[in-house]
């Protein structure tokens, strides 16, 4: 991949950590592009208290533009930069591909992520009184639903290994946004434990795959 060219005037908050920062980094390195990034998370797990009050969602990433616009959740992000940067196209080239990219990556992060994120927020010490994301009011972490999350989890990786018997990659012929989703899913599902079930050969070819492009080794 060639050096990658700066985006200006724009600023991305992340937290290294989070899954959900990780799909718009590695949208970026595909892309070939870079910007101002500002680290917001916190060594105990928490967010800086001056993001939170610069952005009251209080979630990663956040794209702020040089007029002062906030832009959060990371397909927004990813969309807002592609209208800019076009090439490669990672949401599809067609009105079909558009459709099956967004389809696929709706499916990897509503039946994929939210399911490992269920694990995550449910169990993690840390997270102990933060089972929901974005609010300062204590919410409680619930076992039944990390038990659930994970049951979801397995649902997820079969229904992705049987896409991916006659598809090099998650919506079709193409590297897409789709694929971005699913990896960095597959990532953070270490945190809960949860790794691709052993028969499923198609998924583990493809992440072995995807864990070759160099846009994986962004952070």
């Amino acid at each position: 991949m060639n050096s990658a060219a700066t985006i200006p005037g724009v600023k991305l908050y992340v937290w290294n950590l989070a899954p959900n920062p990780r799909r718009v980094t590695m949208f970026l390195a595909e892309k070939g592009l870079s910007m101002e990034m500002i680290e917001v998370g916190q060594p105990d797990l928490t967010l800086a208290a001056w993001y939170r009050e610069k952005y009251p969602h209080a979630l990663v990433p956040m794209l702020e533009l040089a007029d002062g616009t906030c832009i959060g959740e990371a397909m927004a992000i990813c969309r807002y930069i592609e209208d800019l940067y076009p090439e490669p196209r990672l949401f599809g080239a067609d009105p079909r591909e558009r459709a099956l990219v967004g389809m696929w990556e709706s499916i990897a992060y509503s039946e994929g992520l939210i399911a490992v994120a269920e694990v995550f927020r449910n169990t993690h010490p840390a997270f102990a009184g933060r089972g929901v994301p974005g609010t300062s009011q204590a919410v409680p972490q619930i076992p039944q639903l990390a038990e659930r999350g994970r049951a979801r989890s397995e649902l997820f990786f079969r229904k992705l290994d049987g896409q991916l018997t006659a598809n090099a990659f998650i919506a079709g012929a193409n590297f897409s946004v789709a694929d971005i989703t699913a990896f960095c899913t597959i990532d953070f599902a270490r945190t809960g434990k949860i790794g691709i079930p052993e028969d499923c050969g198609n998924l583990r070819r493809w992440y072995g795959d995807i864990k070759q492009r160099p846009c994986a080794a962004v952070r």
